[in-house]
C-alpha cells in the first residue's frame, strides 16, 4: 500500500484530491464502449487525484511520486475508450487539465499547454486566422495532450491523415519519472516517442501542432438510395482534390435513425453520408452527390452549430460519436476498429457488409493514410461474446482489413502492428526507469530494479 500520508505531506503545495467520490470519477474514461473491458476495468481505481497547475507542480509532483515509488496515471477529458485513463495499479492520477494556457502561435505552429481542449485551441487560433488541422469528435472536452497520448485521428483526417503523418505534430514538451525528474523536448520525429503511447514515456505538458487556415465550414446531411451509392460517392469527394473538406462520414442504414437531431429529416432506410466542406466546395459537392444519387436533406453552419450546446455539429453524429448515440438506446452493441486496403477499398466494404449482415452496421470515415484515400471504420457491433468478437476479427483480417482492437487496454495487444518499438522500450528506460507511468500499458518494458539503479 502506497504511504499516501508521506506522499500527501510532500505535495502540501499542490492541489490534491483524496475524496473517495471524486477519484472514483477521475479513473474512469470510456472504456465501458466495450463489454471486455467493461468487466476487466470496472471498479479500478487510483488513491488521489494530483492537479498541477504548472510544469513545476508537474515535476513536483512526479519528484515525490518517484520518491515513494507511487504509480503515475496521466489524465486529461477522459474521453479515451480504451481504459487508458484507469489507474491499473493504483497510486496518482495526474489530473492535467488545470494546465490550460495557450502560449504561441508562430509560423503556424502553435503551442499550448496539454490540458488545453482542442475546442478552446481551435477558438483561440480561429481568432488569429487559424484552425486545427486534426480533432476528435469529442472536440468540446478532450484535451491536446489526450488526444497526442491515446488517440490521433479524426475530423480532418480527410485531407491531413493522422496526427502520426509526417508534418502534423511538429513537438511536444514531456516530464520525466526519473530520480530528478526535468523536462525534455522532443521535437519532430522525435515526438512519436510520446504519441500514442498513453503517457508511458513521460508526461506530455506542452505541444507544438501545425494549423490550417481557418476555413467557415458546412455541415451537409446527404441521403443516398443505398450504401453502393454512398459509398462511391464517399471516395469521390475523397479524391476530389479540389474541393475542400473536413470530414466525409458513410453512415448505413439503420445508424441514422439513432441521431437526435437528424432523423427526422434521414428518409426512412436510406444510408447518410455526412460531410464538412467549405463554402467554395458546396456547389461541386451538391453536382457530385446529384451524379451519385444524393439528396442533401440538411445543412449547418458547422461553427454555429459547436458553439450552442443545443445544436450538434455533425462531425458529432461520426467517428466513435456513432457507437455513443446508439448505447443511449440499445446496451447489446459494441464496436471495432478497421482500415480497408485502398487497393481494394469498395470491394472489401462490400464483402465486410454482405459477411456480417445480421452482426454489424457500418459507418466509415474517409481518410489518407500514408498519402492514399481509403476508409477506416468503426462498426457498430452486436455484442456476442468474447469468442464471437475474436472470430469477427479473424475474418476481417483474413479479408485484408486491418483491425485496431478496441477491447484491449495495452500497447501491445491493440493490433497486429503496434508492437513496441526497441526505441521506444530505451527511450521509456531513460525516462521512466521505474516503470511507474501507466503501469500495465507497456507490458512488453521490463522496470529497471532498485539494485540496478543503485550499480
Amino acid at each position: 500500500m502506497p504511504d499516501l500520508d508521506a506522499l500527501l505531506a510532500d505535495l502540501r503545495a499542490i492541489e490534491t484530491e483524496t475524496d473517495p467520490v471524486v477519484v472514483r470519477l477521475k479513473s474512469r474514461d470510456f472504456f465501458w464502449f466495450s463489454p471486455i473491458l467493461k468487466a476487466a476495468l470496472e471498479g479500478r481505481r487510483g488513491d488521489l487525484v494530483i492537479r498541477p497547475r504548472s510544469e513545476d507542480e508537474v515535476l513536483a509532483a512526479l519528484a515525490a511520486c518517484v520518491h515513494h515509488r507511487i504509480p503515475v496515471t496521466p489524465r486529461g477529458g477522459g474521453t479515451g475508450n480504451y481504459g487508458q485513463a484507469v489507474p491499473l495499479a493504483g497510486g496518482a492520477i495526474l489530473d492535467l487539465t488545470g494546465m490550460d494556457r495557450m502560449i504561441s502561435i508562430d509560423n503556424g505552429v502553435a503551442e499550448v499547454e496539454a490540458g488545453v481542449t482542442l475546442m478552446q485551441i481551435d477558438a483561440w487560433a480561429r481568432g488569429l486566422g487559424w484552425e486545427l488541422r486534426l480533432w476528435p469528435s469529442t472536440k468540446r472536452m478532450a484535451t491536446i495532450g489526450g488526444f497526442v497520448a491515446g488517440g490521433g485521428a479524426g475530423v480532418g483526417g480527410i485531407a491531413w491523415g493522422t496526427l502520426r503523418e509526417r508534418g502534423n505534430l511538429a513537438g511536444v514538451t514531456i516530464a520525466t519519472a526519473e530520480a530528478s525528474p526535468r523536462l525534455m523536448s522532443l521535437e519532430g520525429a522525435e515526438a512519436a516517442q510520446a504519441n500514442h503511447a498513453f503517457g508511458t514515456t513521460g508526461i506530455i505538458t506542452r505541444v507544438r501542432i501545425p494549423l490550417a487556415p481557418a476555413t467557415p465550414w458546412r455541415d451537409l446531411a446527404i441521403a443516398f438510395p443505398d450504401f453502393d451509392h454512398a459509398a462511391r460517392f464517399g471516395l469521390a469527394l475523397g479524391l476530389a482534390d479540389g474541393i475542400a473538406k473536413k470530414l466525409c462520414s458513410v453512415i448505413d442504414w439503420p445508424l441514422p435513425s439513432f441521431f437526435k437531431g437528424l432523423e427526422e429529416v434521414v428518409p426512412e432506410g436510406k444510408p447518410l453520408v455526412l460531410a464538412m466542406v467549405a463554402p467554395s466546395g458546396l456547389a461541386a459537392t451538391r453536382d457530385l452527390a446529384g451524379e451519385h444519387g444524393g439528396t442533401i436533406v440538411a445543412e449547418q453552419d458547422t461553427l454555429f452549430a459547436e458553439q450552442h450546446h443545443d445544436q450538434t455539429p455533425f462531425y458529432e453524429y461520426a467517428w466513435n460519436h456513432t457507437t455513443l448515440h446508439v448505447l443511449k438506446r440499445d446496451k447489446g452493441v459494441t464496436y471495432l476498429q478497421l482500415l480497408f486496403p485502398p487497393d481494394r477499398l469498395l470491394e472489401t466494404v462490400a464483402e465486410f457488409r454482405a459477411r456480417f449482415t445480421d452482426t454489424a452496421w457500418l459507418h466509415t470515415e474517409v481518410g489518407r493514410f500514408s498519402g492514399r484515400v481509403t476508409m477506416s471504420a468503426l462498426p457498430v457491433i452486436r455484442w456476442q461474446g468474447a469468442a464471437a468478437l475474436a472470430e469477427m476479427i479473424a475474418t476481417c483480417e483474413a479479408m485484408g482489413i486491418q483491425v485496431a482492437n478496441p477491447h484491449v487496454s495495452t500497447l501491445e495487444e491493440g493490433a497486429r502492428w503496434k508492437l513496441v518499438a526497441a526505441d521506444r522500450l530505451a527511450f521509456k528506460r531513460r525516462v521512466d526507469p521505474w516503470g511507474l507511468l501507466n503501469p500495465g500499458r507497456m507490458t512488453s518494458y521490463v522496470p529497471v530494479s532498485e539494485r540496478e539503479m543503485a550499480g
